[in-house]
């Protein structure tokens, strides 16, 4: 992840927005402003659209999404997960997040017990010595996980942990409620002498008020020493899927119409230092066998969400990954020579590759089964590394060639992303895709709409990976979706150019301290979440999309007003798209080639009141798109596209 253009300086650590007058006026050509007085009005410009010449093809994975753990976007986020810290590291202050408790007079110590485990990826466990305890006096643990524990009535939360003790005895654990002291919801789980087990139980509320102002408790009333490990908590999941996704979220991201997800994502493939990369057979198998590893945005990653859950997140949206392989770059700046001390890692790239897509007769095929999944997955691009313009050596042009060449000699039916240009001579070591980054202020974004216009069409196609307008927080404002909308028609312009695109980030926790980068496109805290002004943009012009460009002009327009549009060759649909980022009305004169004498065209719009106006938790519909109909012809018509407006016209065709 890069602010700016490729050569900026790394950034790092770190009702209705309209009145029902104003939305009718989107639709009948009054240009009234958003004050209900009339706005100033630009001269009218001519867009003239011939449906039946299509000049290039639109890409089918045009839009995407990009991810990676910034922001808590999977611990604390879309990992459904409630237990921060369920594998007990510690550092100086102690084991991080958990608390020892000690009801009425009882007696307890917690520990950090390094050397026993319930196995090789967790050989440490909390300790809990309990020397009196009795009911009404019980001891034992708690914690309020991230940012408190979402509880929401008559739910079921399935939980589940490692334990070994001394005696046979019950454990209590519990919901309890930050404010009142009350259990919300509580199971007993009964304990057996002896070495490790894993146990499992489920909690159900009843009548109450959902809230993140509780806390998990983990408590004994008789004496004796527990040791825990692999603790987890989990509320209801998308699709049920075991170990899976905030549902409010994966649904959030079905609306986005993506093609495609590119995982693991950005700085979360390399880290900061070599030995924090991502390496994915140890975020495989049962949770016990994940040690977890330390992500480049400040915290621990658990790797709850590792490649499987990655790959099954595909699967529930109906969408295929975009799979980035580790090329042996840190963050940091260091990186590992090409030859020998790189075959390791390309010999795990390719068993990463055969993880996704082998049979079961397959080696890592079968690893693949026995995590639960027979079926392989789709996979069509493969990209090597991330952002290897960072290096500054210049080793990419020779870490590359050594991915490349392997991997097409096992899989050459892929294409491959190069994350920067690859200087060599020999043909066969080309990318077939480079992807760019492009961060930028609002202005800038619009200013840069005719980048790739002239590019040459005879080298790599182009992935525009991470790509976002700078400007609000923890979420764009309504300029930021302007900026944002007048990109995505540069990109449909150019999709014969422009194969894949991604924004990024994808999502942020609102609470304090769970952001590191701004703006994201879509916010949460425990319980809620919602769309930004930018999440809305994205989503029209990614559901309303063809597969081919038709030739067009326009003339007259104003500066910031920006066009796109396609046809689609199944559903016979002329997809326009408009966006009028200045504060003046735009009327136009729209004549239109092929479609039909008479019809009804649908018009979405999203407008708001002024760049600086945005969607938030605490009013998370101030900008959402609105729907209307009106008739059009073969005939020249005319339209005005207010001030401060991204319109989608959807306009039937002859078929």
């Amino acid at each position: 992840m890069q602010t700016g253009f490729a050569s900026s300086s790394r950034r790092r650590r770190g009702l209705l927005g309209a009145s029902a007058l104003v939305v009718a006026a989107l639709f009948l050509n009054s240009p009234l402003s958003h004050a209900q007085a009339k706005a100033p009005t630009a001269d009218p410009a001519q867009l003239k659209i011939d449906t039946a010449k299509i000049v290039s093809p639109v890409s089918p994975m045009l839009y995407g999404m990009m991810t990676e753990e910034i922001n808590h976007a999977f611990d604390g986020g879309l990992y459904a997960e409630l237990l921060q810290n369920r594998t007990f590291r510690r550092s100086w202050m102690g084991i991080d997040h958990w608390d020892l408790v000690r009801n009425g007079n009882a007696a307890a110590e917690m520990t950090f017990d390094e050397h026993s485990g319930p196995s090789k990826a967790l050989p440490h466990s909390m300790k809990i010595q309990v020397t009196s305890a009795s009911e009404g006096a019980e001891a034992g643990v708690s914690t309020a996980g991230y940012w408190g524990i979402p509880v929401k009535p008559h739910t079921t939360y399935k939980g589940s942990f490692f334990a070994k003790a001394d005696s046979d005895g019950p454990i209590t654990a519990k919901l309890v409620n930050d404010k009142s002291g009350a259990s919300v919801g509580e199971a007993k789980v009964d304990l057996k002498s002896g070495d490790w087990v894993r146990y499992e139980f489920t909690i159900t509320t009843g009548q109450l008020t959902a809230s993140t102002a509780n806390h998990f408790v983990l408590t004994v009333a008789h004496p004796g020493t527990i040791w825990l490990q692999a603790a987890s908590l989990m509320p209801p999941t998308y699709h049920n899927t075991p170990n899976g996704n905030r549902i409010d979220l994966m649904e959030k991201m079905a609306d986005l119409h993506p093609k495609f997800l590119r995982l693991p994502g950005g700085n979360y493939l390399e880290g900061d230092r070599l030995e924090d990369w991502y390496n994915w057979k140890e975020t495989i198998g049962p949770i016990v066998d994940r040690p977890g590893h330390q992500a480049p945005w400040t915290y621990y990653s658990s790797d709850g969400l590792g490649l499987l859950e990655f790959l099954e997140w595909c699967e529930d949206l109906k969408i295929e990954p975009v799979l980035a392989v580790y090329a042996g770059y840190a963050l940091g700046g260091k990186h590992i020579e090409a030859g020998k001390n790189m075959e390791p890692f390309v010999q795990a790239a390719l068993d990463e590759i055969e993880y996704v897509t082998g049979d079961t007769s397959t080696k890592w095929g079968a690893e693949r089964a026995k995590d639960g999944h027979p079926a392989p997955f789709p996979l069509h691009y493969i990209e090597i590394g991330n952002e290897d313009w960072l290096d500054k050596s210049g080793s990419y042009d020779s870490r590359y060639p050594q991915f490349a060449h392997a991997i097409r000699k096992a899989y050459p039916q892929y294409k491959l992303i190069a994350t920067t240009p690859v200087k060599t001579d020999h043909p066969e070591e080309q990318p077939d895709v480079i992807d760019d980054h492009y961060y930028k202020p609002p202005a800038e974004m619009m200013d840069f709409v005719h980048h790739y216009d002239n590019a040459p069409r005879n080298g790599p196609k182009i992935f525009v990976g991470e790509w976002a307008s700078m400007s609000g927080s923890p979420t764009p404002n309504f300029g930021s979706a302007l900026g944002d909308a007048a990109w995505m028609t540069s990109m449909e312009r150019n999709s014969d150019l422009i194969i894949l695109s991604a924004y990024a980030p994808l999502l942020v926790n609102v609470n304090p301290g769970g952001m590191q980068w701004s703006p994201d496109l879509i916010g949460y805290d425990g319980l809620e979440s919602y769309g930004s002004p930018s999440y809305y943009a994205q989503s029209l012009f990614a559901g309303h999309l063809g597969d081919g460009t038709p030739e067009s002009s326009i003339s007259g327009a104003q500066e910031r007003f920006f066009y796109s549009a396609t046809v689609g060759s199944s559903d016979h649909i002329l997809h326009l798209k408009l966006v009028n980022a200045s504060t003046v009305d735009q009327p136009l004169t729209l004549d239109i080639a092929g479609i039909k004498a008479s019809g009804e065209a649908t018009v979405i719009s999203l407008h708001a009141a002024s760049f600086e106006a945005t969607n938030s938790m605490s009013d998370p519909k101030q900008i959402v798109p609105h729907t209307a109909t009106r008739q059009v012809g073969s005939a020249p018509w005319k339209h005005t596209v207010p001030a401060l407006t991204i319109q989608i016209v959807d306009i039937p065709l002859h078929s």
